[in-house]
């Protein structure tokens, strides 16, 4: 019975708040701050969990005066009331009851680079980026660009940036994949549809301590900064290549003035990289099933099309179309595709843990 697996999380939750107005505790900055984030992770599910048992007695009480005649109508009345919200909250408590993904509260890396389309494919990465700019924005969230490559026709080769917040990795860790393009580029005098792709890869922000990197498997170059075509935008070597030997992993950064900046910006992208390749080897280990339900999949899989012409956006996991693509585009309004995934991927959760 479902309430009874909810109350081992109120019983904890009240078990947290004595121990936090404990002297042992008040006097352990460690100990206080882990009680406190574990108090906070587990406290929707505790109110949720008073609401449902607030309600299932509530449903008992009414049934039980059913047959009073003065109270059996406004009984009835409030019982429909009630067992019509019973499977509502039953399906929000299942998804709080899910497993949580360890990266879920962490920042996270955008990683744009233009594939095939040549000009359109990196005029369409600075378009994509703009969206999620204004998606950052909308959120309450800060975006820092780490690194940027332009391209002589406009638009960006590669845009890496960094996106700091509330729950960022939960909200974007499905946009990872092959995101293809279908419009008229400004160039065209035919007025002929071209389609172009853009890779996105989402890397969450990782601590020192979650990647280890040896400075031996590490070769790093120093160079001046180059602009647009190729020109020298500094007279300093303050541009930084970092390669790491054992995966071949390249990451520059020119974007700042100081060759240290540049260097530390670049370290934090590569330690992202690498756990990334991490997960990727992990959910590869634990099947086909595993990577499904985590629902990043196949990162050169097609996962997304952008139709200009039909003013149409595609998620092709979820098989969603939405004829919304340039108030999406312009307006950052990438919740329309994104929370049908959220909601795809709980189901599938759920489903598969019997919940």
């Amino acid at each position: 019975m479902l309430k009874n697996r909810l109350q081992p999380f109120i019983n904890r939750y009240e078990e947290i708040n004595n121990l936090l107005i404990s002297p042992d505790i008040t006097s352990d900055i460690k100990k206080m701050t882990e009680l406190s984030k574990e108090q906070s992770n587990i406290e929707p599910i505790v109110q949720k969990a008073k609401e449902y048992i607030t309600l299932i007695n509530d449903i008992d009480e009414n049934k039980s005066m059913l047959d009073d005649p003065e109270l059996g109508e406004l009984a009835k009345e409030e019982l429909k009331e009630l067992e019509t919200r019973k499977p509502e909250l039953e399906e929000e408590i299942k998804v709080l009851m899910l497993p949580k993904d360890p990266n879920d509260d962490k920042n996270i890396y955008l990683e744009l680079r233009a594939g095939t389309g040549g000009d359109e494919a990196a005029l369409f990465v600075s378009d994509l980026f703009r969206a999620y700019l204004r998606y950052a924005e909308n959120n309450g969230w800060k975006v820092e660009i780490m690194n940027s490559s332009e391209s002589e026709a406009g638009g960006y080769k590669e845009m890496v940036f960094l996106v700091k917040g509330d729950h960022v990795y939960s909200k974007l860790k499905f946009e990872g994949g092959t995101h293809r393009v279908q419009r008229v580029p400004a160039t065209e005098s035919q007025g002929r549809v071209h389609t172009s792709a853009i890779t996105v890869a989402v890397m969450p922000e990782v601590d020192d301590v979650d990647v280890q990197i040896d400075p031996n498997d590490l070769k790093i170059d120093v160079m001046r900064a180059s602009g647009n075509g190729g020109q020298s935008v500094n007279t300093t070597d303050s541009a930084v290549r970092i390669t790491h030997i054992p995966t071949g992993i390249v990451v520059t950064n020119q974007d700042q003035k100081s060759q240290h900046k540049n260097k530390d910006k670049a370290m934090k992208v590569l330690k992202a990289r690498l756990y990334d390749i991490q997960m990727q080897e992990k959910m590869e280990a634990e099947g086909a099933n595993r990577k499904e339900q985590v629902g990043t999949g196949d990162r050169s899989g097609r996962i997304r099309t952008y139709n200009y012409p039909q003013g149409r956006i595609s998620d092709h996991r979820i098989n969603l179309t939405l004829y919304r693509l340039d108030a999406i585009m312009n307006d950052g309004l990438l919740d329309e595709v994104i929370d049908p995934l959220i909601a795809d991927n709980q189901a599938k959760l759920i489903e598969a843990s019997g919940l």
